[in-house]
């Protein structure tokens, strides 16, 4: 099977019951991702699949041939930060750091189809990722400040009504 990782093409072969998550961690050895609950219930193994977040623990390898798969890894340009990255940084919303991985990938989900989300678009979309430590208010405002970065830079309307 073959699969697009981070942008690089991957050829591989896994096992029928193999998780994506398997394949990223044991296999490629992209351990962004974390394995918390193992059922897709705390949303630590987040990743993009074709854009769209997807709980890596729950998703068969398989099922993913031909697909493009974005991990936290692939976040970054080079060494430059992705601005949910350094948003995260400097909103002070990372504690323990177990759950930012899942975080960041479905934020990033968020703002490719919402540039411009709101308060209660953010809460939404991150309902699906826990943190144990209770870091929410600073990974809403963290999310609300780098949706103001990136449409600052891309020239779109800098507003966020309602963002904390």
């Amino acid at each position: 099977m073959r699969l697009t990782i981070n942008g690089r093409t991957r050829d591989l072969t896994v096992a029928p019951h193999e998780s994506l998550l398997e394949t990223l961690r044991d296999r490629l050895f992209l351990t962004g991702a974390k394995q918390g609950c193992d059922r897709g219930e705390c949303g630590a193994c987040t990743v993009l699949l074709n854009g769209e977040p997807v709980y890596a623990c729950l998703t068969l390898t398989q099922a993913c041939d031909g697909e493009a798969v974005t991990s936290v890894e692939g976040l970054a340009n080079g060494e430059s930060l992705h601005p949910l990255q350094e948003a995260f940084i400097a909103q002070d919303a990372v504690q323990c750091g177990f759950c930012t991985s899942g975080q960041l990938m479905a934020a990033a989900a968020l703002l490719a189809r919402d540039p411009s989300p709101d308060e209660g678009a953010i809460r939404e979309a991150m309902s699906g990722n826990l943190c144990r430590c209770g870091t929410y208010p600073g990974i809403v405002r963290a999310i609300a400040a780098a949706a103001e970065a990136m449409r600052a830079t891309h020239g779109a309307p800098a507003t966020t009504e309602g963002a904390a």
